[in-house]
């Protein structure tokens, strides 16, 4: 009893905040806004599910239209925003929507409306459940709201979109009940293998004719990158160290790279890849997103965290502090260290990174140093500003923006990677440090 008269109240509150924001029925009206931690309630698990009820009916939904844009220099291009269209509620609505998108790395669902009675939630899911996210209601920012909400991306190209209801009698309130509900209006998805080379070709001929006049992540002659896997026998350390480095989604279409640093809940990226509070609300960051074997194609499954708050930011010396949701969940992938000195030319180095979005790879041997092996080319380089770099010719790609230059010597981050050109270049980290001491 006690539970129909929650459930009584709560549909009434919802009702009454629907009528004083003027919102109107289901499928219409203002899209929720995306919301603190706290607000929007994303808790990333991997977790059993409830089946779909019997009878009931998943059909794919189509995709229409597409935008990939890639808005900011020195972010790669992830994947492609779809338009989608698909309606989960109560009384004689669907309760689940698979979304397919054949070949997509991944698939990340978009609601503009997301009105659950109390105690109700979602879960966005693969086929198998394996990788599993909830989604709890939030009568208040779904009718207030104006941004929309974004789910954490599933990986793979489908994902399942579920309903889950208590089903209790509901006194007859069906009207009102036939007002709440989801509707799922777009997704972002991955690019397919075709689209990732289609465009990381038309990346790399961009990057050629900017790099003419500016700087940009450059391979330096044949690509000597390899996966981060295949220096785990003859080179552990190296391997362990990039398990601290992790791919982010930002807007769900773009890339980055970023790394733990210290062993508090604090990454680093570039302040090209986050700049600003307004560009924090739909980033994901996603850990161990690492291959199985060296040149394989099995990757292991990503632990992915939302970024939670911006602490401190630096357009000059390119770089941005911030902390991550589920803080437990990648405490066990370590964090890096800082080598607060300049380093000497000719210093060996390796970079940590996710090029274009990749499985994490490892740049330690260049065929443009003589001894074969990355190494620091000009300890006094300008960045931004006059003498804030060091430079290199390691190979990057257009989302290694963010990774560590790690020193060979102490195996510790000298650098902070941010542009190139041939050579490419790194903010010093002990220049980095004197702005962030008192916080790391």
């Amino acid at each position: 009893m006690r539970r129909t008269v929650a459930l009584v109240m709560g549909i009434s509150a919802v009702l009454a905040l629907t009528t004083a924001a003027g919102a109107a029925v289901l499928g219409e009206g203002s899209p929720p806004a995306a919301g603190s931690d706290a607000a929007r309630s994303m808790v990333t698990a991997v977790q059993g599910a409830e089946s779909p009820a019997a009878g009931e009916v998943v059909a794919p939904v189509a995709a229409k239209g597409k935008d990939a844009t890639v808005r900011q220099a020195g972010r790669a291009e992830a994947g492609r925003l779809e338009a989608a269209h698909a309606v989960l509620g109560y009384l004689d609505a669907d309760r689940s929507a698979t979304l397919r998108y054949p070949g997509a790395e991944y698939v990340k669902v978009h609601f503009s409306q997301l009105l659950l009675l109390p105690g109700d939630y979602l879960t966005v899911s693969d086929p198998k459940r394996a990788e599993v996210h909830r989604i709890d209601g939030d009568a208040v920012g779904s009718v207030l709201g104006t941004a929309g909400r974004w789910a954490m991306s599933v990986t793979g190209d489908t994902a399942l979109v579920e309903l889950h209801s208590s089903n209790l009698d509901l006194l007859g309130l069906g009207g009102a009940v036939a007002r709440l509900g989801v509707v799922i209006d777009k997704v972002s998805r991955g690019h397919t293998e075709p689209e990732r080379a289609a465009a990381s070709e038309s990346y790399q001929r961009v990057k050629r004719d900017a790099a003419r006049t500016g700087r940009e992540e450059t391979i330096c002659g044949s690509d000597q990158k390899a996966d981060a896997v295949c220096y785990r026998t003859t080179e552990p350390v190296v391997y362990r160290r990039s398990k601290a480095v992790a791919r982010m989604l930002i807007g769900g279409v773009e890339l980055c790279t970023a790394w733990r640093v210290g062993p508090r809940n604090l990454l680093l990226t570039n302040n090209h890849c986050v700049a600003d509070k307004s560009e924090t609300t739909d980033v994901e960051v996603w850990f161990n997103y690492q291959c199985a074997e060296c040149g394989g194609f099995d990757v292991f499954r990503p632990t992915k965290v939302w970024l939670s708050e911006l602490v401190t930011t630096d357009r000059t010396l390119d770089f941005s502090l911030f902390s991550v949701t589920d803080f437990d969940l990648v405490q066990k992938f370590g964090y890096l260290e800082l080598d607060l000195r300049r380093p000497d030319k000719g210093e060996e180095l390796y970079i940590p990174q996710h090029p274009a979005g990749a499985p994490a790879m490892v740049a330690i041997s260049s065929d443009r140093d003589r001894a074969g092996n990355c190494a620091v080319e000009d300890s006094d380089y300008d960045g931004y500003a006059k003498d804030t770099d060091i430079s290199y010719y390691c190979d990057t790609e257009g989302g290694s923006s963010g990774s560590p230059v790690l020193s060979r010597r102490t195996d510790k981050v000298i650098a902070l990677h941010h542009f190139g050109g041939c050579p490419n270049s790194g903010v010093r980290m002990e220049l980095i440090n004197k702005k962030l001491a008192d916080l790391l």
